[in-house]
């Protein structure tokens, strides 16, 4: 075993339930951008989603195997690539997208559906995925976590934050326009709480392994960014949507993961590390990425269209 799968992040119940509701108010934020209409559009253009949801759902997954079975990482770095992999979209690519003149539209559908299916999809991978590339013997009370007990966890944190939001979208849409803008700020504002608290909660163990932590991220991160461009591309589909699922396919719901660490996997450092700093780096790289397409003139993109 190697010494940082032995690290451990401990809290409090009282510190865990903040945390909970933090994340729950993340997830109500995220709700006012989604309407039924999000998911009703996947029927009626079905093409460009479903290549961006494969390349999310599926190809992410077994890039991140891939990964683990080249780099051969220490086990808790190796969870926590899986249970980042696992996570729906972040709570930020919405606002990427949008700076990468790219289709916003896609990006929230996209959003919609990982993020309604992370109450099934998220314990599910992490399930099957985990004893892939960890032996019981490795972690024995760490990484086998009932199913439905995350499940039970997930649709508190985020089905039923998502629903109240969708539905105050729904019924009140004036009121919805008037606390959206705050509410996407303080959003973020927690957002980037949940990464320093993070950080600085593994701040001495980040130094020490920071050699491996920000590689495996990096690596992880670019390849899932070009991974999400190439493969829409190679679909035919057209610049704006490839950004989108570019940007979709590389920005993951660490916040999510971070609450799972802490409540299922007794804080366990290698995982939380990962998690952490893919909070930070997946903003960098992501918006770095956005401003850059951003910085593109139209013209020459319909120039390349025809």
């Amino acid at each position: 075993m190697h010494p940082i799968d032995s690290v451990q992040i401990n809290f409090n119940q009282e510190q865990l339930l903040i945390l909970n509701i933090c994340l729950a108010f993340l997830m109500f934020g995220v709700a006012l951008d989604l309407r039924l209409d999000n998911f009703r559009d996947i029927f009626r253009r079905p093409k460009a989603p479903l290549i961006g949801l494969t390349s999310q759902l599926i190809l992410l997954p077994i890039l991140t195997l891939a990964l683990i079975y080249i780099f051969r990482p220490p086990t808790s770095l190796a969870l926590g690539m899986i249970l980042i992999a696992s996570c729906p979209g972040g709570n930020v690519s919405n606002f990427a997208v949008h700076i990468a003149k790219a289709n916003a539209a896609l990006s929230v559908i996209m959003t919609s559906v990982t993020t309604l299916g992370a109450i099934l999809i998220t314990p599910l991978y992490f399930t099957f995925l985990a004893p892939m590339i960890a032996a019981k013997e490795d972690l024995p009370e760490a990484i086998f976590v009932s199913p439905l007990d995350m499940v039970t966890t997930i649709v508190q944190l985020i089905l039923v934050p998502l629903l109240l939001g969708m539905l105050i979208n729904d019924r009140f849409p004036q009121f919805t326009e008037k606390i959206k803008k705050p509410v996407r700020w303080i959003s973020l504002l927690i957002f980037f709480g949940f990464v320093v608290f993070a950080v600085y909660g593994n701040w001495d163990n980040i130094v020490q392994y920071l050699y491996l932590v920000f590689f495996l991220v990096l690596v992880h991160n670019a390849l899932a960014l070009l991974m999400g461009y190439n493969f829409a591309r190679l679909n035919k589909l057209p610049q704006n949507d490839a950004r989108a699922i570019s940007l979709e396919t590389g920005i993951q719901n660490s916040g999510l993961g971070l609450i799972l660490i802490f409540n299922f996997f007794d804080g366990l450092g290698g995982m939380a590390m990962i998690a952490a700093w893919w909070g930070v780096w997946h903003l960098l790289s992501a918006f770095t990425l956005a401003t850059w397409w951003s910085s593109r003139k139209v013209a020459q993109l319909k120039v390349q269209e025809v």
